[in-house]
């Protein structure tokens, strides 16, 4: 029998200004729930977890909480008030019962997080504060948490921590994350909220999108039905009342019903577009690194390290916070001077820089103003000129924001004009230092698809293991001694090849001293090519679905006459994909056949 829920909300709705944020909603969650909740950027998702939270009042419906439930919510930004230090912030959490023991729960929660109490809240990184607001809300022991953007600034150790900590949280979790993966190791539920309305699926991140995909396609097909209706009705009105002389009322309020309905229908959000040009001038070497070395007094963020870039690599920066990511980046891009070495760039680069902290953003301008610094009226992308507002909306930005102080965005939207700034000068290098933070999902998916056709140097640095695994094609990773390794491929491929080298060591360890190896052939394949051979499948399975939609769409007798460049790029990449498939095909028959082979000589 399933347990009564701790927090409810029952017609829920809020308004700010003229705006529903949302109305007559639903929700509820009660022990043992591990949702997300999903929606688009300015959809109301924040508010809605401050309005179960109790933060935010409700302009009609009733909010029920469980007599005795602890709630524990966890903003997007701190708020340190008047605590002078970390260990006085997060002592505030704890539940009235803690005791003499409550000092000590403190000390242990925040060095968890790699926190003192002494720490002072002056001075604290994005990433620091981000952990002393973890600490605060897991000490409080509470039976509901309430998580907005919990990852946000935190690095993957981090990360990886806190997604081992919920999934043996037995309250009740709602959280709110832009990172793919950690809601695919968290959630056993999802919340979507589209439109003003809650969707609940009993089912995990990773079933999302084809669950949204569905019901989308499904109201298209409703609505279809509805217009179809429409027109039908309104033919009888013209011929059907007039050729009768006779009014008949009933079906005529249904046919104002009918129209009300269409008309006051809310329409899906639409996704940015954006369009990244290249600098073409350059030649095919972007960077290359001789041995620079670089140290904070004795703490050695660059040993000795050296890096031939070629134009058109995507590469990715990870490691913990404070290990050197963005001073390799900066040493990288001539913005720092190394202690030794040299490093030389391309000739005619042309760089974009992405700052986490948005420096390049004024926040008493307006976007109007960040886009246009010279004056006027319009913008030039990729050669074609823009009207500032069009461009904006291509953004998703509102018309009024235009002339709103940057201050005034949130998060999200200030990364948006940022991008949207930066994307209006042509370039052959992107360096982009933590992207994705406050970003949602729409706008990272299409981040993605521009990178992947961007044709010049992409250099990230994000913890968000998605976004790498499907943006870069190597990884350079430290542990934090100075010492930076590339690996082949995104995140995932980089876990596995340092998981396969540390068992490789552990037997090394274990093995006699002495002990020599059998001579004649090898006994099985080697680890990358049973790698290849175990990833083969994964990827022709991928080829052979882009094939079908490309052959599908390419079927469409009307696509060359809307979109000739469209039409003549899909030719292209069916080719492409075809000629890979077959490519991967080739190989994974050989590897299997050298498997056999191999087995059979045991």
């Amino acid at each position: 029998m399933a347990s009564p829920p701790l927090v409810t909300l029952r017609g829920a709705s809020v308004t700010f200004g003229a705006r529903p944020v949302f109305s007559d909603l639903d929700i509820s969650l009660g022990e043992g729930d591990r949702a997300c909740l999903v929606g688009r950027n300015g959809g109301g998702k924040s508010t809605l977890l401050k309005t179960l939270a109790g933060l935010v009042d409700l302009d009609g419906g009733s909010r029920f909480v469980q007599p005795g439930t602890r709630i524990a919510y966890l903003p997007q930004d701190p708020d340190f008030g008047t605590a002078r230090s970390v260990g006085d912030y997060v002592s505030a959490a704890l539940p009235a019962d803690a005791g003499p023991a409550g000092p000590s729960q403190v000390a242990a929660q925040l060095a968890m997080v790699g926190l003192t109490p002494e720490r002072s809240v002056e001075g604290l990184s994005g990433g620091e504060a981000r952990r002393a607001d973890i600490a605060r809300a897991l000490v409080s022991e509470a039976d509901v948490l309430l998580l907005d953007e919990p990852t946000n600034h935190l690095d993957m150790p981090t990360i990886e921590w806190l997604e081992s900590e919920l999934s043996g949280f037995k309250g009740a979790l709602l959280l709110i994350s832009h990172d793919r993966a950690f809601l695919r190791g968290v959630s056993r539920q999802i919340f979507w909220l589209d439109r003003g309305q809650v969707r609940r699926l009993e089912k995990g991140y990773e079933a999302f999108e084809d669950w949204r995909d569905e019901v989308l396609e499904d109201e298209a097909k409703e609505i279809h039905k509805q217009e179809k209706k429409l027109q039908v009705e309104m033919k009888w009105m013209r011929e059907g009342i007039s050729a009768r002389r006779k009014r008949n009322m009933g079906r005529v309020r249904a046919l104002q019903d009918l129209r009300q309905n269409i008309n006051d229908r809310v329409s899906v959000q639409g996704s940015a577009k954006i369009d990244l040009a290249t600098e073409q001038s350059g030649g095919t070497l972007a960077i290359e690194a001789e041995h620079i070395s670089y140290a904070i007094g004795d703490r050695p963020l660059v040993k000795d390290f050296s890096i031939r870039i070629q134009r058109g690599a995507r590469i990715g920066l990870v490691g913990p916070n404070g290990v050197g990511k963005t001073t390799l980046l900066r040493l990288l891009t001539g913005h720092l001077e190394p202690d030794s070495g040299k490093v030389r760039q391309g000739s005619g680069l042309e760089a974009l820089y992405f700052d986490q902290k948005r420096d390049q953003l004024d926040p008493d301008a307006t976007p109007w103003q960040v886009l246009c610094e010279a004056g006027g009226d319009s913008v030039t992308v990729n050669g074609t000129k823009k009207h500032v507002v069009g461009y904006l909306n291509e953004f998703l930005f509102a018309n009024e924001q235009a002339t709103m102080p940057v201050k005034a965005l949130s998060g999200g939207e200030k990364n948006r004009l940022l991008l949207a700034k930066l994307f209006t000068k042509p370039s052959n290098l992107v360096i982009l230092d933590e992207p994705t933070n406050d970003l949602d999902m729409e706008t990272l998916d299409l981040l993605q698809e521009v990178l992947a056709d961007y044709g010049g140097t992409v250099l990230v640095v994000s913890h968000d293991r998605d976004f790498l695994d499907r943006t870069v094609s190597s990884t350079l990773a430290t542990d934090g001694d100075g010492k930076w390794q590339l690996y082949a491929g995104g995140y995932s491929d980089l876990a596995d090849q340092r998981g396969e080298v540390a068992k490789a060591e552990k037997a090394k360890v274990k093995a006699a001293p002495k002990e020599e190896r059998p001579s004649g052939p090898r006994a099985k394949l080697s680890y990358k090519d049973q790698r290849e051979r175990d990833l083969l499948p994964a990827a022709m399975a991928k080829l052979e679905t882009e094939v079908a939609k490309l052959q599908e769409k390419l079927a469409d007798p009307a696509f060359y006459g809307k979109d000739p460049d469209g039409f003549a790029k899909s030719s292209a990449r069916l080719e492409a994909a075809q000629s890979e498939l077959a490519t991967s095909e080739e190989r994974w028959l050989e590897l299997e056949m050298l498997a056999e082979e191999l087995a059979g000589n045991k």
